[in-house]
């Protein structure tokens, strides 16, 4: 199969995609308008109240952002204007709802439309409230799966998940289906029903006591702590991962004979080529700890520098959709890949940290006072207790007893207090959600991703319009070049639309 066959499966066909105002949505159809411009339709689903605002939302959050510019040029303003009215349909719905949130009328007329579906809608937070989180990751498979056996022309069911459904599990990962209720953490049995359960009575109770004018936490605080507490105690790290095994879950459990593909990609990074180098949008977690580093932020971290970070960049993870989709056309049962680099090119902690030297070496940081800040490395503890009891003896305590003499001279040293105690705090929500993957020690099976990548011929001039083999790419010279700038500038654009 070639890259013009690739291509060629969605000539004349009609797509459903959810989660198109997400990252990897906004990419998909930016490649399937590109590669395939003969695409009869493809319905982007978004929540909105109404059409009006499902279209205003489509043009402002996807089809308005700089990632459309080379589609831009390629068929100048008229031309690009005149291909989005023929091709793209707004939808207002809702994956956390049956039906999507449809009416009666329009989901039959779709339903007789549709051949693909890509659901990638989600929320990706590691701390999100339990209740969204739910909705969205675990009713939205389960929905998506109702939705596609109502179509009678569908061919594919492609569902976007993450290789972090596995936890933070040791030894080879394999590209297999996740059994209904089972926990990974030993003697736990997950109960999705009574999860849902508990999320309605813990909702209830937090609105009995607050008519009754009690002094608890805010709804939306107490649902991101139960999210994240209900995770830990069934043996996942966050309750992103968490709510996505659950989607895996229904999914395996209700899809029969329909034909579907789940992608797992690992951490997802920039775009290293398609449509154009070093395209991101929202702090990808590596980004998290670039974005630390650029303002000093953290002295000190957790985990080995010789452990490996599994990462792959976007369009890679795109362009594994897509050719799964055509090897996989219209055949029944389910396949799982996961998209990932830590076999064939390892990303190690140390190939970061050092990059990370480099480019704010080339590139040092001024302070506001005009003076550059010192490109310090920070120190890596190996054992998570020392580093808690370092950060506690170093930074908390002083802060403390400064917190103590501000208070005593009227609130003198309160905005040097504010300053530090914030770093202090980002430091600890960063442990807090990212330590458990500092000493991961999973490896991720790609048996199944290197038998697709043997079904693309990757010669000629379209050699690299499907390209998502992680060997073709030096990572130092990527994260170097593509992707610390790239993480910096949607940094320093995000801050000046605030």
């Amino acid at each position: 199969m070639d890259a013009g066959a690739v291509a060629g499966c969605l000539r004349d066909k009609t797509v459903l995609v959810t989660g198109s105002t997400g990252y990897l949505g906004k990419l998909m159809v930016e490649k399937i308008l590109r590669v395939q411009p003969d695409v009869k339709k493809v319905y982007l689903l978004v929540r909105a109240p109404d059409a009006a605002s499902a279209e205003q939302r489509i043009l402002t959050q996807v089809l308005g952002k700089d990632l459309f510019n080379t589609l831009r040029e390629k068929h100048g303003l008229a031309g690009f204007q005149k291909l989005i009215k023929e091709k793209i349909v707004p939808l207002a719905g809702d994956v956390g709802t049956r039906n999507f949130g449809l009416d009666s009328s329009t989901s039959d007329d779709l339903c007789q439309e549709i051949d693909v579906i890509v659901h990638g809608a989600a929320t990706t937070s590691f701390y999100e409230r339990y209740d969204v989180a739910l909705a969205s990751n675990a009713l939205g498979a389960q929905y998506g799966c109702e939705f596609a056996k109502k179509c009678p022309n569908l061919k594919l069911l492609l569902h976007v998940s993450t290789a972090f459904v596995a936890g933070t599990q040791e030894g080879l990962l394999l590209e297999k289906a996740l059994k209904m209720g089972e926990a990974l953490r030993p003697g736990c049995h997950l109960d999705i029903e009574a999860e849902l359960q508990l999320v309605e009575k813990v909702k209830a109770e937090l609105a009995e006591a607050k008519s009754g004018g009690s002094d608890q936490s805010s709804e939306k605080i107490a649902m991101k702590e139960l999210g994240f507490k209900r995770a830990c105690h069934f043996g996942w790290p966050n309750v992103y991962t968490f709510t996505k095994a659950m989607g895996e879950m229904l999914l395996e459990q209700q899809r029969g004979d329909l034909p579907v593909v789940i992608i797992r990609p690992t951490m997802v990074t920039s775009t290293y080529q398609d449509p154009f180098p070093g395209w991101i949008e929202g702090a990808r977690t590596i980004d998290a700890l670039i974005v630390a580093y650029n303002e000093q932020a953290f002295p000190c971290f957790v985990g080995d520098r010789n452990d490996t970070m599994d990462a792959v960049p976007a369009d890679m993870v795109v362009n594994a959709t897509l050719v799964a989709m055509a090897v996989h056309w219209n055949e029944k049962g389910q396949v799982i890949y996961h998209v990932s680099s830590a076999i064939r090119n390892p990303l190690t902690g140390q190939v970061l940290e050092d990059v990370c030297w480099d480019y704010f070496s080339i590139h040092p940081r001024v302070l506001e006072n005009g003076k550059p800040l010192e490109n310090r490395r920070p120190y890596v503890f190996k054992r998570f207790a020392y580093f808690r009891a370092y950060l506690i003896l170093m930074y908390k305590l002083p802060l403390e007893i400064l917190h103590a003499v501000s208070v005593l001279l009227c609130g003198l040293f309160s905005q040097y207090y504010n300053k530090h105690n914030r770093r202090y705090t980002f430091l600890m929500l960063l442990v807090k959600l990212y330590a458990p993957y500092a000493f991961f020690k999973g490896c991720f099976d790609d048996t199944n991703l290197t038998r697709l990548r043997k079904e693309v011929k990757m010669d000629g001039k379209d050699g690299s319009l499907f390209n998502f083999d992680p060997k073709s790419m030096d990572w130092h010279s990527y994260l170097l070049n593509v992707h610390v700038p790239a993480v910096l500038m949607y940094g320093r654009k995000n801050k000046g639309s605030v």
